[in-house]
């Protein structure tokens, strides 16, 4: 490449890969509708915003359908950070939890090593 084309064609062409589903100018039109909230989109049960929500609205405002990854990838763009909640079970107990890491766990630890 180098002998036919120089130091040009050595040159970076950008990532592997296909084109991203979305444009820059579409994805800051979905970050601003984003920012108008859940409720603003249709749902008014629960005030977060999941994948599936977000590809449902890509679907409405470009009439083109994405998976959870290109939805996933998307956010990433636009500097979203995951997020993931925390469900906790209603019997967990916390007494039980903290004597096991202080006791048990060290000792687990130990004999591995031992």
């Amino acid at each position: 490449a180098w002998l036919a084309g120089g130091v040009q064609a050595l040159a970076s062409r950008g990532a592997a890969g296909p084109e991203p589903k979305l444009s820059d100018e579409q994805l800051a039109r979905l970050k601003a509708r984003l920012e108008l909230g859940p409720a603003a989109a249709g749902h008014g049960e629960d005030q977060r915003w999941t994948l599936a929500r977000i590809g449902d609205l890509i679907a409405v405002m470009f009439h083109v359908r994405v998976g959870v990854t290109t939805v996933w990838q998307a956010m990433r763009r636009l500097g979203y950070p995951p997020q993931q909640p925390i469900h906790r079970a209603i019997e967990r107990d916390e007494q039980a939890i903290a004597r096991w890491r202080r006791y048990q766990w060290p000792a687990l630890k130990e004999s591995r090593h031992g």
